[in-house]
């Protein structure tokens, strides 16, 4: 399990700009993030990069001109990590009632029929 501090929602959303992007600086992270918040200022962004790295939650390189940020920790391992918490803080650590509650109202019909087709292949 993850041993990085648990990022904010609004860090989450800076993770998987940087996950999608790959390794990047922050003006590449800026431009990459105005899609989904175009309030968001160069400014605001690089010091949010900044945050974050003394956090923990990105790596920097400084050996060219513009420092190139990237997550610490890959999307899966993170997603996996965050998973657990949220197991154990809301679901008393059953991972059956998680998944309960999430078929109840969260999964279309179409996420439905793929969650089964898994189900059924990892049966063989």
């Amino acid at each position: 399990m993850s041993t990085s501090p648990k990022p904010t929602k609004a860090e989450l959303e800076m993770l998987r700009v940087l996950w999608q992007l790959g390794p990047a600086t922050a003006k590449q992270a800026h431009e990459a993030l105005q899609a989904a918040r175009p309030e968001a200022s160069y400014a605001s962004v690089l010091r949010q990069l900044q945050v974050m790295h003394a956090k923990g939650l990105l790596t920097r390189d400084e050996s060219g001109r513009a420092h190139i940020y990237a997550p610490a920790e890959e999307q899966n391992s993170m997603q996996t990590s965050l998973l657990g918490d949220l197991i154990q803080k809301a679901f008393s650590g059953s991972g059956k009632a998680l998944v309960l509650a999430a078929l109840k109202g969260h999964v279309s019909a179409k996420e439905r029929a793929e969650i089964q087709a898994f189900l059924d292949q990892s049966k063989s």
